[in-house]
């Protein structure tokens, strides 16, 4: 009887492939430290204190902690209130947009829809041109959605890169097989929808609601344009506001220490808002984070 010795012959990874996956590493170790280091360097600023950050004492570590920075942000009720729009806008915007995204790009998916190629080119040519910020704005005001909540979510009802994805990730995840058992129960096309694809979707419907929802809580220019009233501003606008009323006028004061502390306080408050409004992503995407992966991936491959 022939017997085996305990110990196995390993294969050698061959001298260039240990090569390659070394430079590999320490480049990846690199970007990861370039890109972490201004991060560290922001939520560090953010609570030291300002004479350290005019100095450029600031290093990794906070100089001389201090919430002050948070708390004279906190102190504008108007933060508050911008905060609860954009969570208005991103939670309302997001659920229209995925909606949205899902009944456009579901009938692009299937086999039977003879038109699907020319709703495809119409969405292909909405990514090419548009009618421009005047046109848009006058349609905007005949619609009535002129300095409303509506304005920040109906106008941007989906994005055509997103209706593209989730097509390709339907088309290559729902099998044809599964339509047809469906059909044959006496299942709608709705129904099928709900109790079939959105269930095998999860991971193309996580990817479009961390894209959608990132746009509505960055959204800036759209709100600049269509909102006036500042009860409806959303956070980003009412940060913008807040340190454009910190930029000192040499004319409006008499003190030099007012001057200074104002001054101080300014520079201290651009860290400080910073975190403010990335916070929220910085919780949320760990969370979606293997889902966004696979939803892309998979989403980007042609079917």
């Amino acid at each position: 009887m022939l017997s085996f010795g305990r110990s196995k012959s390993k294969m050698r990874e061959p001298f260039g492939d240990r090569v390659f996956n070394w430079v590999n590493f320490v480049f990846a170790t690199f970007f990861f430290v370039l890109v972490l280091y201004p991060l560290i360097y922001v939520v560090s600023s953010s609570f030291s204190d300002p004479l350290a950050i005019i100095q450029g004492r600031v290093r990794l570590l906070p100089v001389n902690p201090t919430f002050d920075g948070y708390l004279t942000v906190f102190r504008h009720s108007s933060v508050i209130t911008g905060y609860l729009n954009s969570l208005w806008y991103m939670v309302v915007g997001t659920s229209f947009n995925v909606f949205m995204t899902v009944l456009f790009a579901y009938p692009l998916s299937r086999k039977d829809f003879k038109d699907k190629g020319k709703f495809t080119a119409l969405l292909a040519f909405t990514m090419l041109f548009s009618g421009g910020l005047i046109p848009s704005f006058l349609l905007i005001r005949s619609l009535g959605l002129l300095d409303t909540r509506w304005v920040m979510v109906i106008p941007g009802g989906f994005g055509a890169f997103n209706v593209i994805v989730t097509r390709t990730f339907f088309q290559s995840n729902i099998p044809d097989e599964l339509l047809e058992s469906a059909q044959l129960d006496g299942c709608s096309d709705f129904k099928f929808i709900t109790k079939v694809v959105l269930p095998l979707s999860g991971a193309i419907i996580a990817v479009q609601v961390l894209l959608y929802s990132l746009g509505h809580w960055n959204a800036f220019f759209a709100a600049l344009i269509y909102l006036h009233s500042p009860s409806l501003y959303p956070l980003q606008l009412v940060l913008r506001e807040i340190l454009l009323l910190n930029v000192i006028d040499p004319a409006a004061f008499v003190d030099i220490a007012e001057q200074e502390r104002r001054l101080n306080l300014a520079a201290l408050m651009r860290y400080s808002l910073i975190v403010v409004a990335s916070l929220p992503f910085m919780l949320m995407y760990p969370l979606v984070q293997r889902y966004f992966v696979k939803g892309v991936l998979v989403g980007s491959i042609k079917g």
